[in-house]
């Protein structure tokens, strides 16, 4: 197996740099689906270095405790391995598991978030109007409701 350095420290630090500290997800959890959604589109590639925990938790503001976690869960759920001295490295034969969880994941949310949307009165276009919304968006899966949305909220009172 080649180990290889991530793409760049600032490459990788902005890609899982995003976490929202107000919202009701932990930063630690935050941190560990942007590593595993990253492995399943393919950003991050088997043999890639991850920063240091020390370099993310300071390019979050959070405690080194919580990136630690982070890695250490990842770790356990065989996404990632650590390597004395070396670091922390995205493990070889793991992108199609975890694409595979990931779609299950995102699947089973976008199932509960339409039964949710039909209980609370949606009709199926105004669903599919929201989902259009939210796919130009592009925001941040922890960041809240975007003000865009929030504006479409006041104009259907």
């Amino acid at each position: 197996m080649t180990r290889q350095k991530h793409k760049t420290n600032d490459d990788l630090l902005a890609l899982l740099s995003v976490v929202d500290l107000q919202s009701s997800v932990a930063v630690y959890t935050q941190v560990e689906n942007h590593i595993q959604f990253a492995i399943s589109s393919g950003r991050l590639k088997p043999g890639d270095q991850l920063p240091a925990v020390r370099e993310l938790a300071e390019s979050l503001k959070v405690n080194v405790n919580t990136v630690s976690k982070a890695y250490r869960d990842l770790v356990v759920m065989g996404l990632l391995y650590t390597r004395r001295g070396m670091g922390v490295f995205v493990s070889t034969d793991i992108e199609e598991k975890c694409k595979e969880d990931c779609r299950r994941r995102v699947l089973t949310r976008l199932n509960e978030v339409v039964c949710e949307s039909r209980a609370a009165g949606f009709g199926d276009k105004e669903v599919v109007e929201i989902v259009n919304k939210v796919l130009k968006l592009k925001s941040n899966p922890a960041g809240g409701l975007a003000p865009a949305l929030q504006a479409y909220l006041r104009l259907r009172k």
